[in-house]
């Protein structure tokens, strides 16, 4: 059974002092028969580096989750958050996929009406969609199981997109991803989702982390994204398109939704200024930790936010070409 000791540093610099900070953190593992959580400790700290007693609630969301808050009132620059965690994972159960694949496709047509797996089936709204469904056409065979299919488009998606850090951000819609062809886990994720939904075949976000046991993962050293499928008969398993896998004992679920919004790990409203660095770092290991000069030094995503420019007022702008227009008169 791996054992992983997970260190995830969020850190927020902002360009002036701001206050009555408020942040929700979705860092809890989802504990299940597969995911043993045996410590875990979130600490909050700014300006000064000293820890603080920041009080966090929680709360189960509708989606199981559980959900952090905690504030902070004094006026600060930066914003530390530190999540540490000792998990052991164990090994799925694969599929035995017994059932004939007509009986496993009309038991995903009756799930449509299923409360509990619309949000799920939802399908994306696609410019490009008769591109986009031609292109499934050419790769789905309801001859085929679903999970047969749900590996096809999975390996489509790891195939036919290439993994490049930069071109996309956590707001790209499926649409231009499709188009880019390129983007990171999340975007790998999003694509396959939508391919899935469109199919008939439930999916799920899933954030977390890859726990690599080989090189070349991609996703390492940092929040990992990947997908659920509904497999009839079987339950929810996890696809990994970055990867090209199934996800099995090297992966960490920290929350599943409908898309990243509802499984976002960090975020927050505060008073004061918009433009702000956002610097994440995850470093995992197996077994024991390192010592804390073995962690690395350069955050493994970062994100700068400026102010946007003032919006003009309209009357302003008004009364100042009137005395524009009464001082040349005068002249």
């Amino acid at each position: 059974m791996p054992s992983y000791n997970i260190k995830h540093i969020t850190r927020y610099t902002y360009a002036a002092e701001v206050i009555d900070c408020v942040n929700q953190v979705m860092l809890y593992p989802l504990e299940d028969d597969r995911l043993e959580v045996t410590s875990h400790e979130v600490t909050i700290s700014h300006d000064s580096g000293i820890t603080h007693d920041t009080p966090i609630s929680t709360y189960t969301d509708y989606f199981g989750n559980t959900v952090g808050i905690f504030t902070v009132l004094e006026p600060h620059t930066v914003l530390v958050i530190e999540s540490t965690k000792d998990v052991v994972t164990h090994p799925i159960q694969f599929p035995m996929d017994e059932q004939p694949a007509e009986q496993q496709w009309q038991q995903l047509r009756e799930l449509h009406h299923d409360p509990a797996f619309i949000d799920f089936l939802c399908e994306e709204c696609f410019t490009s969609a008769q591109d986009l469904k031609a292109t499934l056409d050419q790769l789905v065979n309801r001859a085929d199981k679903p999970l047969k299919n749900a590996l096809v488009l999975s390996e489509y998606v790891y195939d036919n997109f290439q993994y490049r850090q930069g071109v996309t951000n956590i707001e790209t819609p499926a649409e231009e991803i499709w188009q880019l062809k390129a983007g990171v886990c999340q975007d790998f994720a999003h694509m396959l989702l939508a391919m899935l939904r469109i199919v008939g075949i439930p999916a799920r976000y899933v954030s977390g982390y890859v726990c690599p046991d080989r090189e070349g993962v991609r996703g390492s050293g940092a929040t990992h994204a990947w997908v659920e499928a509904y497999i009839p008969f079987y339950g929810w398993l996890g696809l990994d398109p970055t990867n090209n896998c199934i996800v099995n004992d090297g992966h960490v679920r920290l929350a599943i939704g409908r898309n990243f919004p509802d499984c976002t790990p960090v975020k927050g409203t505060y008073k004061g200024t918009g433009s702000h660095r956002l610097d994440v770092s995850v470093h995992i290991e197996s077994g024991k930790p390192e010592s804390q000069n073995a962690l690395p030094q350069q955050p493994s995503y970062t994100y700068e936010v400026k102010d946007k420019p003032a919006a003009v007022n309209s009357y302003r702008r008004h009364l100042e070409l009137q005395m524009q227009m009464q001082m040349q008169q005068q002249q």
